[in-house]
């Protein structure tokens, strides 16, 4: 194993920021169960309510439109799952407002939180409708538009790909749907941070955060809903969230998202240009130095730390192996499909082969990244590919 130690995995998970990191523990006695009237549950919601109040201006939200929960995932299945619960559910208005309407438009490219959530929702009557994307990325707003009758109850579409970063137009999404009375909602875990996120100009009704993509821990994570649209809990028990999400409040976990949430305001702007110098050399390197190569996703509308590359000829699970011997820690798609041997369902989506899919290499930035990082994996890369294609007959036989 290497002595040096590049990480590039930033897409699946960021370490802890140091200051959220001392926050932690500048506030690790705050024990009080924050439901409590005494005291020490009071400071508890204290701290809550400010970092509330954090969380809420990354994204320009009002404080109430937030709900903390355990993360991402589970903000996105209490969305989708509230639109097929209407037979069996007491939510009142919430489902009332989409009664008669089982049908939810989402795209090929999702996070498998949504697809999952999907195939789910079909199971109990719900019919989702997916939609391909164009070979950059970008969702064709005609076909979604076509899409929408009065069966649609929501439209649900990730705000920027977690494998290709490729960022969608959720306020022409927004736009689209409230013509034809839909409900909005995006994925934007992958966004925050890393671009502005202003749901009052988006005009989106529900939009997921996860707190260990910016630097927090992992199991907390939000939901935004805003003000009036429907909504119905996903998990009943106590009236935590104001009756919007049960169970007993992840103090120190709440703590430093609304932590991580200032920094990521306040840092967005520099490091963003700074990580996306490193990301533009990093592709032209790749591009100069390693022939028949495919770079993914709309290079003029992506993330600033996202590269996504195929590598003909070489599996992308033997690149992966072969840099992590360097030192090197990189993605061969999202995290959370790492155990499949499937290609990549967004690569697909975007028309690629399979066997093209199959040599995909995500390289995802961060805030701990240098220049000497990327001279050092392209350094390491070029004759890393070149070994695993000397062992490829299929390469050879193309060539």
């Amino acid at each position: 194993m290497s002595e040096k130690i590049v990480y590039l995995d930033y897409n699946a998970t960021t370490p802890i920021h140091p200051e959220v990191k001392k926050t932690i523990i500048e506030n690790f006695d705050i024990f009080g169960n924050p439901s409590s009237l005494h005291t020490s549950g009071r400071i508890a919601m204290e701290k809550i309510n400010e970092a509330r109040s954090s969380v809420a201006k990354l994204i320009n939200a009002d404080s109430e439109e937030i709900i903390f929960t355990a993360g991402a995932s589970e903000s996105n299945n209490t969305v989708l799952k509230y639109v097929v619960c209407q037979p069996q559910s007491d939510c009142g208005e919430a489902c009332r407002a989409c009664a008669g309407r089982n049908e939810i438009i989402t795209s090929a490219i999702e996070h498998p939180s949504i697809i999952s959530t999907m195939d789910f929702i079909k199971g109990q009557g719900g019919k989702p409708v997916v939609l391909g994307v164009k070979p950059n990325g970008k969702i064709d707003l005609d076909l979604l538009e076509k899409n929408i009758t009065h069966k649609t109850a929501l439209i649900s579409i990730i705000m920027a790909n977690n494998e290709i970063g490729v960022i969608e137009d959720i306020k022409t999404i927004a736009s689209i749907a409230k013509k034809h009375g839909v409900l909005v909602h995006t994925d934007a875990v992958s966004a925050a941070g890393r671009i502005k996120i202003d749901v009052k100009d988006l005009n989106v009704d529900y939009l997921s955060l996860s707190g260990h993509k910016i630097y927090a821990p992992k199991g907390i994570g939000i939901l935004y809903v805003k003000k009036d649209s429907p909504y119905c809990p996903f998990i009943h028990g106590g009236h935590q969230e104001a009756g919007r999400r049960a169970g007993t409040l992840n103090n120190l976990g709440i703590i430093a998202m609304g932590k991580a949430a200032e920094l990521a305001l306040s840092e967005m702007e520099t490091e963003s240009k700074r990580i996306k110098a490193l990301r533009d050399k990093l592709r032209d390197g790749i591009v100069k130095t390693i022939p028949d190569i495919s770079v993914n996703g709309d290079q003029g509308d992506i993330l600033p730390n996202t590269l996504n590359v195929s590598f003909m000829g070489a599996e992308g699970e033997t690149i992966l192996l072969y840099l992590d011997m360097e030192g090197i820690a990189v993605s061969t798609g999202s995290a959370c499909s790492s155990d499949s041997l499937e290609p990549s369902h967004v690569l697909l989506a975007l028309g690629l082969s399979p066997e093209l899919a199959h040599g995909s290499i995500r390289f995802s930035l961060g805030r701990d990244n240098t220049e000497s990082d990327i001279d050092y994996v392209l350094e390491k890369l070029p004759s890393i590919i070149a070994k695993i294609r000397k062992m490829s007959t299929a390469y050879r036989s193309k060539k």
